[in-house]
């Protein structure tokens, strides 16, 4: 395409508040326009790198034998309240203001539940993989970082039908490997993590994720292999060591503790042996959570304990109603009424422990959770610490952000029990669809690959997703025939044999046009000017090295094949 031609409105700076180097990147480079808050208009360039991604996010698809979809946007409501989700959503869900029966969907499984349970009737006719590529709505209440956190996004989303649960096995890794082809293919780095499954349920989930020091999500990792999403991390943390004598329970008055490390400073006391107690209200039912004073509680392990999202610290008020004291003061031993309580594994079979008498101003010693809390149900509930030690060979875990690029899951059968989506077995006995549910942010990928990819300059494009192949600059044209004859020329050659060539004819200073070539980033940079032409010779540059080299006109055509091919 001719520049002079070509909408790329490119621009020299953005405001401050823009702070992501892709999200400012693409506004400089003419790929998008912001509309309204999380809104985002694509225009030309940016939308012939989108439909790269997408072409090889399809053709990863299709070679696992997933079937195109093209889903509605508009749901009808009460599919949604089928699955309880229109209140698990809350806020995010977008309704339509005139028809209050109707919603903008963000995800399709309950969709795609609607057609498996019009659709699918026995074993035989499963496994089944549906897929689309579509434009989703959630409600940000910050959107920020571009594309990256925005209120209307393309997304793929996959569903996996099986039978069984080792059919869902077996689709979840086909798309566990379509993935890592696509990221792979698309030059982006990343790495795997454990997840959790958070409002989608189910029995298991991986997050794809790109290192990036802005990323919203936080993630664990080792040398030796070992990821996980900081919501679900575990770590190898040797336990306190119990004392050689159990000893009875001793009441000690601590008028001026109103913390762990209150206590531990005022006491001299190590804050593992000090216990950490949380109130929670779920669903309208208090919760006494314990952890080692030096732990902090992990809210999605939480979650997962607690079977629901439906809960909140409890009030100052409530504390003094379930307990009969104000936080700081506060244990499992002795409480007024009757609750649930939980403690994290690394209390587990401890004793010489301190904690709240749930009296203010008042702490008790010797406490032995076995003897005299024998109630409590243990799980691991913390949040885990940079260098502390992984789980599989002692490495230590360094936490970094990352931004998520992918997500599948294994749903099970939430949606199908829910919505009565069922099939006849081998056996002749009705059985609930087994299903997997699998994400990938389009706009996403291109995100991420130009935070990954770019210097002080501009963006930085590989082969694979650049909007042009070949960009043509030329200097001095309007002055020289023969420059803009070659240009001419090799713009239709190049064309022919099948190279997607931008090329600028503009009537611009050589300054302005490096720098928009510089901006946008395309691979390969042929410059043709007088002068070098003069001596019969043409420069070809490389815009990820920053290098240049000559060559003669004669052998140009197959000089610029060789660096194509050598591109990554």
């Amino acid at each position: 395409m001719r520049l002079s031609q070509v909408f790329l409105p490119t621009l020299k700076d953005v405001d401050r508040d823009v702070q992501m180097p892709s999200h400012r990147l693409m506004l400089r480079a003419g790929m998008v326009r912001q509309l309204a808050a999380g809104v985002f208009s694509w225009l030309p360039i940016g939308l012939k790198v989108l439909r790269k991604i997408e072409n090889i996010v399809r053709e990863e698809m299709n070679a696992i034998g997933a079937q195109e979809f093209l889903l509605p946007s508009l749901n009808p409501k009460e599919i949604w309240e089928e699955t309880d989700r229109v209140e698990a959503m809350g806020e995010v869900l977008f309704h339509v203001k005139n028809n209050d029966q109707l919603v903008l969907a963000p995800t399709h499984e309950e969709v795609i539940t609607y057609h498996a349970r019009q659709s699918i009737s026995s074993y035989k006719e499963m496994p089944q993989i549906w897929y689309q590529i579509q434009t989703k709505f959630r409600y940000e209440a910050r959107p920020k970082s571009g594309v990256l956190r925005g209120r209307q996004f393309i997304m793929k989303d996959s569903y996996s039908l099986d039978s069984s649960w080792e059919g869902l096995d077996e689709s979840y890794e086909k798309h566990r490997q379509a993935y890592i082809k696509i990221f792979d293919r698309c030059g982006l780095e990343y790495f795997i993590v454990g997840a959790s499954s958070g409002a989608m349920g189910g029995t298991g989930s991986q997050e794809f994720m790109v290192p990036n020091e802005n990323g919203e999500d936080t993630c664990a990792y080792s040398k030796s292999g070992y990821a996980a999403n900081l919501e679900v991390a575990v770590s190898s943390v040797d336990k306190t060591i119990n004392p050689e004598t159990i000893l009875e329970i001793e009441k000690f008055a601590t008028p001026n503790a109103k913390s762990i490390q209150d206590l531990a400073e005022q006491f001299d006391l190590d804050s593992r042996y000090c216990i950490k107690s949380l109130v929670y209200v779920v669903e309208g039912k208090p919760w006494l959570v314990l952890m080692r004073g030096t732990d902090e509680a992990n809210e999605s392990k939480l979650n997962n304990i607690f079977g629901s999202d439906k809960y909140r610290p409890a009030l100052p008020e409530e504390l003094v109603e379930y307990t009969g004291a104000d936080a700081g003061s506060i244990g499992p031993v002795g409480l007024p009424m009757k609750m649930n309580i939980v403690a994290d594994n690394l209390l587990e079979g401890r004793s010489g422990l301190y904690c709240g008498a749930n009296d203010n101003g008042f702490h008790l010693r010797n406490i032995d959770l076995g003897r005299d809390c024998p109630a409590i149900k243990f799980y691991d509930l913390r949040t885990v610490k940079a260098n502390e030690k992984d789980i599989f060979n002692g490495e230590e875990l360094i936490i970094t952000n990352a931004i998520e690029v992918g997500h599948i899951f294994k749903l099970g059968q939430r949606y199908s029990e829910s919505m009565g989506a069922r099939f006849l077995d081998q056996n002749g006995k009705e059985q609930s669809i087994i299903m997997g549910s699998y994400g990938i942010g389009m706009e996403r990928i291109m995100a991420c690959y130009i935070e990954q990819n770019h210097d002080e300059k501009g963006i930085i494009w590989n082969k694979a997703i650049t909007p042009f192949d070949i960009h043509i600059i030329t200097i001095g044209a309007d002055k020289d025939t023969a420059v803009a004859d070659l240009a001419d020329s090799y713009y239709e050659k190049l064309k022919k044999s099948g190279y997607d060539v931008l090329y600028d004819d503009r009537k611009a200073s050589p300054g302005f046009k490096f720098k928009d070539a510089e901006l946008v980033g395309i691979p390969l940079i042929l410059v043709i000017g007088s002068k070098k032409l003069a001596e019969g010779n043409v420069e070809l540059k490389l815009r990820r090295t920053n290098t240049s080299r000559e060559c003669s006109v004669n052998e140009l055509f197959s000089v610029l094949e060789q660096e194509y091919q050598r591109l990554d």
